[in-house]
């Protein structure tokens, strides 16, 4: 028996890295106020709790939600994707094009390598979340540019990343 409402959970849930990262800086801001070494302590925890809520925002714009179709999961620079209908694996190192398809229903990222079809995993398929830390791994990724897309959720492929390094808009 639960005593919060699903919806809520779920919030709770997206949100949880930007509440632990505010808790950790409420805990410095104490620590700051003091005197010592606990002062010290207190302006690293000020740090650190900043750098955790900045990556926490970012990371909770990125999940689209849950029980879209599907498995994703992340294994060492392999992202694969187990899909009703279709499915595929790509290694990250040979990642050409990252694109968002927007005008799918759910919206869809299209992982493509080199002479294969490109893999297409909806935004909300069960531990998409964990492509968050595949796609950091790409050189020149522009995170913030990938967020405001998959908020617009545009009507038309966008490629988000390419190998040569240029981002198109």
């Amino acid at each position: 028996m639960s005593f919060i409402r699903p919806e809520a959970r779920a919030a709770l849930y997206r949100w949880r890295e930007v509440l632990v990262g505010g808790m950790i800086v409420l805990l410095g801001l104490w620590w700051a106020s003091g005197f010592g070494l606990l002062q010290w302590l207190g302006f690293g925890l000020l740090i650190l709790g900043g750098a955790l809520t900045v990556a926490g925002v970012q990371r909770a714009r990125f999940r689209a939600g849950q029980g879209g179709p599907g498995v994703v999961q992340v294994d060492e620079g392999e992202v694969m994707y187990l899909g009703p209908l279709n499915g595929g694996t790509v290694a990250m190192r040979d990642l050409e094009r990252l694109e968002l398809d927007g005008g799918s229903r759910p919206a869809v990222w299209v992982l493509t390598q080199t002479g294969q079809l490109g893999v297409q995993i909806p935004v909300n398929a069960e531990g998409a979340e964990a492509l968050f830390d595949a796609f950091s791994t790409l050189p020149g990724l522009k995170t913030e540019a990938m967020l405001t897309q998959l908020q617009a959720r545009p009507d038309h492929p966008v490629v988000i990343w390419q190998k040569s390094g240029i981002w198109l808009h």
